[in-house]
């Protein structure tokens, strides 16, 4: 039997610029040289580093268990930025260990902190490497490597990567234009520090299967190879796959892992996978998976949190790029929260309740949302935050994922120079809508309102059992429609809207337990200082307004309103 190859996916992260590519092609040669002094052609390939995916194999460490064995690192290097997130969101489930590439003259930098975000979503184990040692002077180098280490460990405090290791290397001395026969510094330590750091990913073979595919070839006479990572679930010999983005389903034909065929292979293993019939060039990356498990959508409901480096409200309407599974799209969002009532309930992991009400908001419930001015006036106490919080997305084109998967949001549109995070908001899709009008045949189904309030003024007295009021409605509304809701008056009685009064949005209020005398007098004193007014008589008037009703009587309506419900019923408790 072959030893067996315990595979450990790790990504190497870091700002652009950082050497990231000439560390993992550091690792590679290192380790293979190192290890095994494999076949000359794969290392004169540069191991398939154009790609982002290069492999160093050395001997299983003991504490993965006993008997020969191999442990490959396969390192993900993300290219480019946008790819990054992509990549990393895409492979989130995989990647077992991250290694941080950090400028050790520069330090962290946006992007570093970018990564550091998306690590601590998706990822349990970091390493961190300073790179481009040789340029710091000799004499102050350990010195500077010493300020450097702190600083990270600093930064990393309270994050859930606190107290990981933190390697000082020069991965290509020299810069990129120095001879090869230049030897990389701390390179092997950090291959031991890998291996330190490497532990029995936990896999599940149940689930869907799902793959990503990072490379497509033909081979004369055997078929298409599809080369990539298992993200969930496991694939045998003779399984059907489908490859979503062509609506095609082929046959498993043969299967191989590290050049040796196999049957079978599960989450977290690399594999090429054979089929015929295929033309390799409609697929140069992309996705395959069991039929029919994923869905395209043009909209979701996800569950979400805010990601705290990033500056600013997210604000309902805003657009935003939006990952989910291996696409990107631009998307509109609308958040929403419990009812008040329910903001502490338990959170509801991966489903979504239509049955019950949540309440609309203009932006996303964070403590800083809370500091608006009304707050700073009155002093409060904390303002109360929901356990959870939910978003509605809107793609602009249709996106196919798997049926519950991570989601972030990001603004990749800021200055990639600009020294701000842009990912915003992290979440779990948790209700995908396939039709493509939803708006008509999903939405309604969603029950978020706004509360509605509305004030007018009560402006005279008709008899003991009703009001005349005013303000409440401009003079082209409906009164009809509001005909029956309660309204309540500053004296506190509780009053029913009985209809129009008149042609200039006038209304009649019906007061079922009666007026209170006070606020008789307070109507009848109002209504009287209007008609003498009326008389020209304006020395008085200016003197009685000091005194008697500086307050007038108001009328306040509350209702709410489902901003999907078609017919905009209003809706009173």
């Amino acid at each position: 039997a072959a030893p067996r190859v315990l595979n450990v996916n790790v990504g190497v992260l870091g700002h652009i610029d950082s050497g990231k590519t000439a560390l993992a092609r550091a690792l590679s040669t290192t380790g293979s040289t190192a290890a095994f002094d494999r076949a000359p052609q794969s290392r004169a390939r540069g191991i398939t580093l154009d790609l982002g995916f290069s492999c160093l194999r050395t001997a299983l460490p003991p504490q993965l268990g006993p008997g020969p064995g191999e442990l490959q690192f396969t390192l993900v290097d993300c290219p480019g930025h946008a790819s990054l997130i992509r990549t990393i969101i895409g492979g989130a489930q995989i990647i077992d260990l991250m290694m941080l590439v950090i400028d050790v003259t520069k330090g962290m930098q946006t992007q570093s902190a970018e990564c550091l975000v998306i690590g601590q979503i998706a990822c349990q184990k970091m390493v961190v490497v300073l790179n481009k040692i040789d340029l710091l002077p000799e004499g102050k180098r350990q010195s500077a490597i010493e300020k450097m280490t702190k600083k990270m460990q600093k930064t990393l405090e309270n994050t859930k990567f606190c107290g990981c290791p933190i390697v000082a290397v020069a991965a290509k001395p020299g810069g990129p234009e120095a001879p090869e026969s230049e030897n990389p510094l701390g390179v092997s330590e950090l291959i031991e520090v890998l291996k330190s750091q490497a532990y029995l990913p936990s896999r599940d073979p149940l689930g869907h299967f799902l793959m990503a595919v990072d490379h497509c070839f033909s081979i004369k006479g055997q078929g298409t190879v599809m080369t990539g990572t298992i993200l969930s679930g496991s694939v045998s010999l003779g399984d059907n796959v489908e490859i979503p983005a062509l609506k095609v389903t082929k046959k498993v034909k043969s299967m191989q892992m590290f050049h040796t065929p196999v049957t079978y292979a599960m989450q977290g293993d690399r594999v090429g996978i054979c089929v015929t019939q295929f033309d390799p060039k409609l697929l140069e990356r992309g996705l395959i998976c069991t039929p029919e498990s994923l869905h395209t959508i043009h909209a979701a409901i996800i569950s979400l949190k805010k990601i705290q480096y990033f500056r600013g409200a997210l604000q309902t309407k805003a657009k935003f790029h939006i990952t989910v599974g291996h696409e990107t799209v631009m998307g509109r969002v609308m958040f929403f929260s419990p009812a008040p009532a329910d903001f502490n309930e338990e959170i509801q992991e991966n489903v979504f309740d239509f049955e019950k009400d949540y309440l609309y908001q203009e932006e996303y419930l964070s403590k800083e949302s809370n500091s608006s001015e009304e707050n700073k006036e009155n002093d409060q106490a904390e303002v109360q935050l929901p356990r959870q919080q939910w978003a509605l997305l809107e793609f602009e084109k249709p996106v196919t994922c798997p049926k519950l998967c991570l989601v972030i949001g990001s603004k990749l549109d800021t200055d990639i120079h600009a020294n701000t995070c842009r990912l915003a908001f992290h979440g779990v899709l948790l209700q995908g809508m396939e039709d493509k009008n939803y708006t008509e045949t999903f939405l309604p189904k969603l029950k978020v309102y706004k509360l509605k309030h509305k004030e007018g003024q009560a402006e005279r007295v008709m008899d003991d059992y009703s009001v005349i009021g005013r303000s409440l409605f401009k003079k082209e509304t409906n009164i009809q429609i509001f005909v029956g809701l309660k309204v309540q008056l500053s004296t506190g009685e509780d009053g029913i809207i009985d209809g129009g009064f008149g042609q200039s949005g006038k209304f009649k209020i019906r007061i079922p337990d009666g007026l209170k005398p006070d606020t008789k007098v307070l109507l009848t004193v109002a209504s009287k200082k209007k008609s003498k007014a009326g008389k020209g008589d304006t020395t008085k008037e200016d003197e009685s307004s000091k005194n008697d009703s500086a307050q007038p009587v108001t009328i306040s309506l509350l209702f709410k309103r489902y901003i999907f419900d078609t017919q905009k019923k209003m809706i009173q408790s």
